[in-house]
């Protein structure tokens, strides 16, 4: 699936509740465009024994991403300077795209890798952060 097939999930009032699930729906996006891109490209002739090793090499591929986001790998630098990405989840309104009404820099968050293990099994959280569209009526 893709981002594409959901919408986004209520906001949560509380800010701490509002932060873990800003990072819970990135983490979402990423699993969904990103890790579940590569997964249905896989080639379908695969062998179980190739496709566990293309699922792996996959799923190791989004957790060094992660690791790049939460700042733990990455910088380039030398005695003057360092280049480092900076990832932003960004919440905007839909009337007004431009205006974010609420953004974390994913490095200070919890940590993208502490949330990897959960997203792997489908856990985004105590607050949905997502909900699938429902299917066109026939």
């Amino acid at each position: 699936m893709s981002t594409s097939n959901f919408i986004l999930g209520p906001l949560p009032t509380s800010e701490r509740r509002r932060e873990l699930w800003i990072q819970h729906a990135a983490g979402f996006i990423l699993f969904e465009d990103v890790r579940g891109w590569a997964i249905q490209n896989l080639d379908p002739n695969l062998d179980v024994i190739a496709r566990a090793a293309a699922l792996k090499a996959v799923n190791d591929t989004v957790y060094g991403l992660m690791r790049v986001i939460d700042g733990v790998s990455g910088g380039l630098g030398n005695s003057d300077y360092l280049v480092h990405l900076q990832t932003k989840a960004c919440l905007t309104r839909m009337e007004c795209p431009g205006e974010v009404t609420y953004s974390l820099d994913l490095a200070r968050g919890d940590g993208f890798c502490m949330g990897y293990h959960g997203w792997l099994e489908g856990d985004f959280g105590k607050d949905p952060v997502a909900v699938a569209k429902a299917a066109p009526a026939k």
